[in-house]
Order: C-alpha cells, then structure tokens, then sequence
C-alpha cells in the first residue's frame, strides 16, 4: 500500500479526502492547505507518496510520478499501463478507508496536476458510489475508454475542475476539452478558472472548502 500522510480536522471525520500530490511533488505537498479551507466539518485528508519512476519528459530522471509523461501534444502515447497501476494503488486507499469505517460514499478523490487526472480516472471507473472528484490543473487521462469503462454508480458524481488561464504545463484548452468530454457522457462539471499559471489561487482554496463543506452536510 501507498505510503500517506494522514490530518484529521477533527473527532469523527463525516468525509474522507484521498489528495494526490503532482508531478516530482509528495504527500507533503497539499498537506498546508488544509488549515486554509476553512473546514467547519471535521475531515480526514489522506496524502499519498507516489511511486518512483523514470519520466521521459524529464530525460528518465526517476522521481515520485503516477505514471510517466511520453509527452504533452494531442498525439503522445499515454501510459495506460501506469494509470492503471495508480489507479488500482488508489483503490487500497479507498478500500483501507471503508475498513477504518468511511463509506464510499463519502469518500472524496483529490489531485492536482497528474494527482488529478488519476483521481478522475479513477473516480469515474470506480464500481463504489463515492462522494465527489476534486481535479486541480489536470485533465482527463486515456479519455477514449471512459465510455465503456464508466460507472454507472458514479454517473452523476460531484466534479469540481479549476484550472489557470496562464498555464503552460496544461493549457487551458487542453483542461478545457477534457470538461466539454465530461460533459458530452453526461457529467456535471463545476468548471472554475483562475488568473493564475501551474497553481493554485487563493480564491481556489476558499471555494474548495464551500465545496468540500457542501459534500461533509450530504445526506448519510
């Protein structure tokens, strides 16, 4: 099992959030927003290390990553294989959360960057209800197999996507397709962009938490 990082806003959490860190990044990364969402609702936040691995875009170089990154254009090869392999990883997550008794159903998947595309790969294929897909910076890996692969316990799932307008690493029309894709196989998208580059915004942080509150009040 993935090796995490673990914050509980207080006794008796009422959600569980599972937040996948970005490229090169760790557990550690996200672990200084939590006292910035202004949480009312007592959470677990769940930071899981990747994996090491050689990225080539990065000339091989090992470093914690998801899966590796061929390239960015619209015909670079993905790495379906280490999607998959992430994505089963964030299954024992779940699985561990179910144990220490958390629903599915209230159970949140995070990530930012190539976090976030895992949490929404995975989300999106995931058998058990869960409570929502929170996808920072990203955008929808192998989205060609989403059609067959979907769940039907996740057909209307809570997706929250933000991203920046001066994002160089994904740019905005990439994100951006992969919402309008979402929204074409009938999800609903909370879809916020962001003066901002690779990052996350202020504003961002404070409407995460009005989100994340939103899902905590949900019925049981």
């Amino acid at each position: 099992m993935l090796q995490t990082i673990e914050i509980e806003t207080g006794a008796a959490p009422r959600l569980s959030v599972i937040w996948l860190h970005g490229l090169g990044a760790d557990g550690h990364d996200f672990e200084p927003i939590v006292p910035e969402l202004g949480l009312h609702e007592p959470m677990r936040f769940v930071f899981p290390h990747a994996p090491l691995r050689a990225v080539t875009i990065n000339g091989g170089m090992r470093m914690r990553a998801w899966y590796d990154i061929v390239g960015f254009g619209p015909d670079a090869p993905q790495d379906a294989a280490g999607i998959g392999e992430s994505a089963a990883a964030v299954r024992e997550l779940i699985d561990r959360e179910v144990t220490r008794g958390m629903p599915t159903e209230r159970v949140v998947l995070a990530g930012f960057s190539q976090g976030g595309a895992i949490a929404l790969h995975t989300a999106l294929r995931e058998p058990r209800r869960l409570a929502g897909v929170l996808a920072l910076s990203t955008y929808l890996p192998v989205a060609d197999t989403l059609a067959a692969e979907r769940s039907a316990a996740n057909a209307d799932i809570p997706i929250f996507m933000a991203h920046g307008n001066a994002d160089s690493v994904i740019p905005l029309a990439m994100a951006d397709a992969s919402r309008r894709a979402l929204e074409a196989l009938g999800y609903k998208v909370d879809w916020r962009v962001y003066p901002m580059a690779h990052a996350v915004h202020p504003s961002e942080i404070g409407a995460i938490g009005v989100w994340l509150e939103g899902l905590a009040q949900g019925p049981e």
